[in-house]
């Protein structure tokens, strides 16, 4: 039975994360921040208005580095505090405390990019044929110097970092403390609910009544709040499209792919050839619950579903260990002892409690291990997740010992491919070891409904609804609850077609998703599968060979583009290839399942 949510000092401590390897005492974090206000000091009085020769530019980028492998774990520290319990008043102003902090070095520090872009272009490539380390942040630099403005202006917009962050804030204050909901009834029974509650268990329910009653119930109480997330969102829009007219770029998203590394193609191509080409094959699946389940009608609150609710297992923490250890071994010695360590050394959150952020994250500060957010639910589903999240766990473990940390992390485009290969790798492990029908059909439906649904739909659909936000802010107009609200509708009517009922109130999904304050994060979802899926296949067929190219990759971090790291792994991704044979592939899983749940009823 679902229970309420505890409170975080009632939850056992042994399934919280350590933060103590961050900053022992509080105390040794306000002394961090005093530490990098004097350095940040010492830095503009030793540089500001020097820099204007390639040895000055390589002691300065030095120094620059030093200073940002401070800045790093206290923030990291304060943001991962308040994630687990946003109701706490402590870590709110911890937090705030730190951004004013960090705003104010930023303005401070602003100068650096502005005199290095004043440079001549012969002297940045001097300062770059003289050191290496630093090429990539100063070829980087290159790129976006035509979109810089003047220094006094970059001063000033660095100062208002921590306003134009605001929106983000805003929604997840709303999000995680205004939004109350009241239990629900169902056949004069009550349920307890919250975003976790839902998220974790309502929507995956196996009895129709409550789980369409907690949808009802979780949607009418999102829809109180609409127009005041509406207009959070329409603030931080605004920023952006503001920031891009100001500095220069063609089109809002020409401005948030840069830092991607890939052009408006590969962006649109992942979008309309999975709206396409995937929904005959997840209209299929579909179909499929509804049948097994014996449902009047599909409905949006239907999807989550499991196909064998009785099949699946209950998980442990301690067992979910065991499962993923086994998964990943073929990574190789080095990157299990960094999955066994995260278990002992307390680097993942599990709690369930009141204010903690929903879904699941790793933050991988440089320097020090990452960390992981989930909050447990025992379910079979929570294996893949946490895999997932080991993935980014693997990824920055290995590239922040090989790289700087102007060059660990890589383009946005390429961030889901590691996360999203250990559930490929955990999916491929499971079927390996049984020939069961009713197992594998288990097995494949958890890949199907959790892996290739989770990222191939959820977030690509989330991504093909704010391709048309953009275009509409790209356009100069504003937008409200109704306009968000139509263009959730629309998307999620295009791809499910006549095969789900597109029930009152899914059109709010939007207001759950904190990746739309994040740029253009949704479709890098299907992006990272797409690499890791063709990927996975050559781990399988090669063993050791496919897994130390991928290994080489994880420690490549950011020093090469998203194309060049998915050509390292053997994976073309400038051809619709890659893409095209992984929607193959889930279509191939769909009618294996259709095929095992035929044997399994006969």
């Amino acid at each position: 039975m679902v229970k309420s949510l505890p409170i975080r000092s009632d939850v056992k401590l042994e399934e919280t994360w350590n933060l103590k390897d961050l900053f022992k005492t509080e105390e040794d974090f306000n002394d961090s921040l005093k530490e990098i206000e004097k350095l940040a000091d010492y830095f503009e009085e030793k540089y500001k208005g020097k820099i204007n020769q390639p040895s000055i530019i390589l002691k300065a980028l030095k120094d620059y580095s030093a200073l940002y492998e401070k800045l790093t774990p206290a923030g990291t520290f304060a943001s991962l505090s308040l994630s687990t319990d946003q109701t706490n008043t402590d870590a709110q102003m911890r937090g705030s405390k730190f951004s004013s902090l960090a705003a104010k070095i930023s303005s401070k520090l602003s100068f650096l990019n502005s005199e290095l872009v004043e440079l001549p272009d012969e002297v940045l490539q001097e300062a770059i044929a003289e050191g290496a380390e630093y090429q990539n942040f100063l070829q980087k630099l290159l790129i976006k110097k035509q979109y810089q403005l003047h220094p006094e202006v970059e001063k000033t917009l660095a100062a208002f970092s921590s306003t134009f962050n605001a929106p983000y804030k805003l929604y997840d204050t709303t999000k995680m403390l205004d939004i109350s909901f009241n239990d629900f009834e169902v056949n004069n029974s009550s349920y307890p609910l919250s975003y976790v509650l839902f998220e974790n268990d309502w929507e995956a329910e196996s009895d129709t009544s409550v789980r369409r009653a907690a949808f009802k119930a979780f949607s009418s109480k999102l829809k109180d709040y609409q127009h005041t997330t509406a207009k959070t969102y329409d603030m931080h829009l605004q920023i952006e499209k503001t920031t891009s007219d100001l500095r220069g770029y063609n089109s809002i998203f020409d401005y948030l792919l840069l830092n991607q590394e890939v052009d408006r193609s590969l962006y649109d191509r992942q979008i309309d050839l999975i709206m396409k080409e995937l929904a005959p094959h997840m209209r299929k699946y579909a179909k499929l619950l509804q049948q097994v389940h014996g449902l009047d009608k599909m409905t949006f609150a239907d999807l989550k579903i499991s196909l064998d609710p009785s099949y699946e297992p209950k998980i442990s923490i301690e067992e979910s260990k065991k499962y993923i250890t086994d998964a990943l071994e073929v990574m190789g010695e080095e990157y299990i002892q960094m999955v066994e360590r995260s278990y002992k050394e307390r680097w993942i959150d599990f709690a369930q409690n009141t204010g903690k952020s929903t879904g699941a994250f790793c933050s991988s500060p440089y320097g020090n291990h990452p960390y992981i957010l989930i909050s447990w639910s025992s379910r079979m589903n929570e294996v893949f997740v946490l895999a997932h999240e080991l993935g980014h766990a693997g990824h920055f473990y290995h590239a922040n010992k090989e790289q700087n940390i102007f060059n660990a992390r890589p383009s946005l485009y390429f961030i889901e491919a590691p996360s999203t290969m250990n559930e490929m790798l955990m999916a491929n492990h499971l079927l390996e070891n049984s020939n069961d029908p009713k197992f594998k059909r288990w097995v494949i439906s958890s890949i199907v409904a959790r892996t290739y649904y989770h990222n191939f739909v959820t977030h690509l659909l989330e991504a093909a609804y704010q391709r048309k936000v953009y275009e509409r802010i790209d356009e100069g107009l504003p937008v409200n609850a109704q306009i968000l609200n139509e263009y959730k509708r629309s998307v999620l009517e295009e791809f499910w077609g006549d095969a789900v009922e597109i029930t009152d109130g899914a059109e709010l999904t939007w207001m759950r998703q904190p990746h739309y304050y994040m740029g253009l994060y949704p479709y890098t979802y299907s992006a990272g599968l797409t690499i890791s899926t063709q990927v996975s296949k050559r781990i399988l067929d090669e063993g050791k060979a496919a897994v130390d190219d991928w290994i080489n990759v994880l420690k490549s971090g950011g020093t090469k583009s998203p194309v060049e790291l998915a050509n390292m792994a053997g994976v073309d991704i400038t051809t619709e290839k890659p893409l095209r044979d992984t929607i193959e592939y889930i279509g191939s899983l769909v009618d294996e399942l259709i095929k095992l749940t035929n044997e399994i009823d006969k």
